[in-house]
This record gives structure tokens, sequence and C-alpha cells, in this order.
């Protein structure tokens, strides 16, 4: 081999190879756009200021959420209660802090039960297909068909009204969306090589489900699982509402509002406040779904 026929590449020829910057991963790049994303880190930061609210203003407040004075019935917002008092004298503002701990946990509880079952149910309807798919496909069918109030009535028939069984309603109906988006997901990559390959090795249907299909379609499933929380708090509180709801002392958003009605004329901040916490939480949740819709959209990956 005559070695003279070899010349080094000049330091300009590897000048247009270079790495612009570090390569990042799918996930950490998700997080860079979000951050660009004003609106939704604005309703990240909302939701974290409610949230340390709802833990820390309860304990740490001088009033208790059912303390009663009737002396001091319906104040005004004043230095001494910041959102006034209710038809008992209680702290509305200890009382809303402590609604927001109700009501957060209702939003949470939906998302979680929606995730937990939507998913496996989804996916399993959309991997097998065929037959199993219809039957499956069906009962969702069935359950959504029914709306989430009859449910509560007939659960209240055998249990109190109370959290228990706005949560027993929330989970037997808070699953259906995320299944069929799940259902979709796992109709579309299926059939895509890598699902072919494992199929061709051997890989049991299971552990293509959960290693190959739900890791690729987390985007969608993080996103309707952040939209699922608000949609649950909207639920409790208009069960709340009409009375279906957390029972006295208890407090929740929806069931503030609903003991304000009665004197919006006469006491509106009773119901001012947790409307305006109600309206506030739904739209950080909405701002936070629409900006993780967008970073975690791999075509928009730059």
């Amino acid at each position: 081999m005559d070695l003279q026929r070899f010349q080094p590449v000049p330091r300009e020829a590897l000048a247009g190879q270079e790495i612009p910057r570090p390569s990042t991963t799918y996930w950490q790049d998700a997080w860079r756009r979000l951050r660009r994303h004003r609106l939704a880190m604005l309703g990240l930061t909302v939701i974290v200021v409610l949230i340390l609210l709802a833990i820390f203003v309860p304990m740490l407040s001088p009033y208790s959420y059912d303390q009663q004075n009737l002396s001091k019935a319906y104040q005004p917002p004043s230095a001494e209660h910041w959102f006034g008092t209710d038809n008992l004298g209680r702290d509305l503002f200890v009382r809303t802090m402590f609604g927001a701990r109700i009501s957060l946990a209702v939003g949470f509880f939906s998302s979680l039960m929606a995730g937990i079952i939507g998913i496996i149910y989804g996916a399993i309807s959309g991997y097998f297909g065929g037959t199993v798919d219809n039957i499956m496909m069906r009962i969702v069918d069935v359950i959504y068909g029914l709306p989430t109030t009859l449910y509560v009535i007939l659960l209240m028939v055998v249990l109190k009204p109370g959290l228990k069984t706005i949560f027993i309603a929330l989970a037997i109906t808070s699953w259906i969306g995320m299944a069929r988006i799940v259902r979709g997901q796992v109709l579309s990559l299926k059939e895509w090589e890598f699902v072919l390959a494992a199929r061709t090795l051997g890989v049991p249907p299971w552990k293509i489900i959960w290693r190959h299909l739900v890791p690729n379609a987390l985007g969608p499933i993080i996103v309707t699982m952040t939209v699922e929380v608000p949609a649950a708090i909207f639920t409790e509180s208009w069960l709340s509402f009409l009375g279906l709801g957390v029972s006295a002392p208890i407090a929740s958003w929806g069931s503030l509002a609903a003991d304000a009605y009665q004197n919006l004329r006469t006491a509106p901040w009773t119901l001012i406040f947790p409307g305006l916490f109600i309206s506030i939480t739904m739209l950080a949740f909405q701002f936070l779904g629409d900006g993780l819709r967008d970073a975690l959209d791999p075509r928009m990956r730059k």
C-alpha cells in the first residue's frame, strides 16, 4: 500500500461537520419547548401555588375551616378575614383553601384513574382488534351514554352522599376518553416496522404493549391526563352545587358556591371567591395542557 496516496483531511473541511449544539433527548427537548410556552408556564406556576396554598394555609391559619362564630356572620373581606365570612361566621379564606384540597384531590384522582384504567383498556382493545375490539368498544359506548349524574344517584342509593361517592362515580366514567385515545394511538402504532419486528422475534403481546406501544403514545396520554383534572374539578363542583357532593362541614369549591348562591345579593363575596378559584384552576390546567400538547409533538422538534 502506497502511503503517499493518503493525505490528512484539512481542518477547514471538518468545520461543516461540527455539531452546533449538544444533542438532547426527547424529554429534554419537550421541557425546553414547554419553558418557552409562556401561558403553559403561567398555568404550571398557578397550579403549584394553589397546591402549596391548599396544603399550608389550613395548617398555619389561626382559624379552622369548621370554626363557627355567629357574631361574625357575613362580614365582608377585611384585614382580619381576607375573603370575608359565611353565614356561620367561618373564615371563607381558610374554607376556600381547604376546598382546594378536596377539589384538587378529586381532579388528580380522576386523572389517575383515567390513566390506569384507560391506558390498560385502550391498549388491549387497540392491539388485539377484531372481535375483542368491537366488544370492548361497545361496553365503552354503553358507559359513555349514561350521564355521570345517574351514576352518582344510583350510588347514593347504596352509599351516603360524600366524597367517597364522587370518587367511585369518577372512577367509573373518567377513563372513557383516555381509552378511546389510547386505542386510536395503538391502532396506528401497531402497524409500524418496530412492532412487526418485535412480533417476528416472538415477543409476547403484553411486552409489545407496555415496552413499545404505550411509551410511544405517552404524548397524547399526558396531555389527556392533564386536561382530565379540570374536567373532574368542574364535575365535582356542579355535583356539589346540586347537593350530591361532599357533606357539611367539609368544604369544596362546589359546595361553597352552592351555600353562597342563595345569598348572592346580600353577600356576593361568598360566591365570588370560590367561583374565581374554579375558573383560575380550570384555565391554568387548560394552558398547561395546550403547552404540553405542543411540547410533546415530535413534529415541532427543532
